[in-house]
Formats: structure tokens, sequence, C-alpha cells
């Protein structure tokens, strides 16, 4: 908020928006900003651990319905999974777990397995779903800065980059790569080693749209001017 968000949201004007890691509870989010904006909309599930993990959604739009959380307790504690139902599209995001050390990196596996049948399931009575979220997997090599020095790495390992691709197969289009095929950007940084100053990043930040709104997808791009944190938004637009 203090690097000029409200503002960006103002010129951006998008009608529905996703946060991840917004790592506050609902109390300490500045709402009235938002609504000023006209976001009267506003969702948030944040984790039941302080200053860690939660998601958000903000909307121009009513949703027909809401939906916090999947049922599964380790990830609702967690706040990592938040729906908006509206009439032509289900927006859900989420904030998959990055495996930073190897304890965190088992439970980023068993929240793969876990998110990949839930979904399963879920497209049987929510089809037309768009999955906005920071699934903290680079699916290819041009999706990553240095694919050959950090293959060995959480994010871009073997397992990980399979599991998007079976999630994609399952009925999914990732809509940046679908309208840019050849485009080389990243949705991440490090803080590290002036990476962002040297583009040494990582797109780990997705809209995977259900292959039943995928004739719908007008614009997907990724947006590294909007310098609010180590991630920068993605953009999609979905026309009906």
């Amino acid at each position: 908020m203090r690097k000029g968000l409200t503002l960006w949201l103002k010129n951006t004007d998008a009608d529905v928006v996703c946060f991840q890691e917004i790592k506050a509870l609902e109390s300490q989010i500045e709402k009235e900003a938002f609504e000023a904006l006209g976001y009267t909309h506003q969702y948030w599930f944040p984790a039941e651990k302080k200053g860690y993990s939660g998601v958000g959604i903000i909307s121009k739009i009513e949703p027909k319905h809401v939906e916090f959380g999947c049922g599964i307790d380790y990830m609702d504690n967690e706040g990592r999974i938040l729906r908006a139902d509206f009439d032509n599209v289900s927006v859900l995001s989420l904030y998959l777990p990055s495996g930073t050390s190897d304890a965190r990196l088992q439970l980023k596996f068993d929240f793969m397995d876990d998110f990949y049948e839930y979904i399963s399931n879920l497209k049987q009575d929510i089809p037309h779903l768009s999955i906005c979220g920071d699934f903290n997997i680079c699916h290819e090599p041009i999706d990553i800065h240095d694919p050959v020095r950090l293959k060995t790495v959480s994010g871009f390992l073997p397992e990980e980059r399979e599991w998007l691709s079976k999630f994609l197969d399952n009925g999914f289009v990732d809509s940046f790569r679908l309208l840019n095929p050849e485009r080389v950007e990243y949705s991440w940084w490090s803080y590290r080693a002036n990476a962002r100053a040297n583009n040494k990043g990582w797109r780990l930040d997705y809209h995977l749209v259900d292959e039943s709104i995928k004739q719908n997808i007008d614009r997907a791009v990724i947006l590294p001017e909007a310098k609010h944190s180590d991630h920068c938004p993605v953009l999609l637009k979905l026309k009906f």
C-alpha cells in the first residue's frame, strides 16, 4: 500500500483482483482504500498464523457465491484457497506453498497432490474455472532465467514441472503462454543480488483457465513495471 498500490489499481481498473501472501489479518487491511476505488465486495482468507500466507479477492461485481478454503484442514489453516463464482467464470485465488526446506518441500508435494484431486472434483460442479495465483513453480526453461543451474532448486524441480504439466493436461490452459508462446517474461525476482534490475527472474504466477472458456481469453500479460512487491501482477482479460 505504501508503494502506490491504490493508484495502480485505479489506473488498471480491473473488475476482480486476487491477492496472495497477504500476511495480514482482515482487521489490518485498509479496506476503505479499496472501497473508494469501487471494490465494494472484499473477501479475505488469512492464515491462522499471524504475518503469514493468506489470500484475498476484491471485486467491483458481486459474486453469486464465495467459498473460503477447500475443506482440507492443513491447507485452510494457512489461508491458501479462496473462490468467487460469477455468472460466466469462477475465479480462484491460490497460494501454493514454496519448498524452502525439506519439510516444506514435502508439504508442497502433498499440497500439489491434494490440490490436483480437489480441482478434479471441483470441475464437475464448477466447470468455468480460472485459477489465479502464485504456483511457486516455473513450468518450462523459458520461464526461468537460468534453467540449467536452477534445475535442482525448488520451484524448478523435475517433479514440480511434471505436476504442472499434468495439471494443465487435466483441462487447463496457461493463458499467458497460450497468447505469448515465445515471450520471455518473469513475475518474481529475488530481493538478493539486484535480481530485478538484472531481470534474473522466475515466472511463478499464472492464470490457468479451464478449457471450456479458452475461447474467451482476450488478453494475458505480465506487468513487471508494477513494483509493489517481489512479485509483479499478471493480468487476464476474458470476454463473454
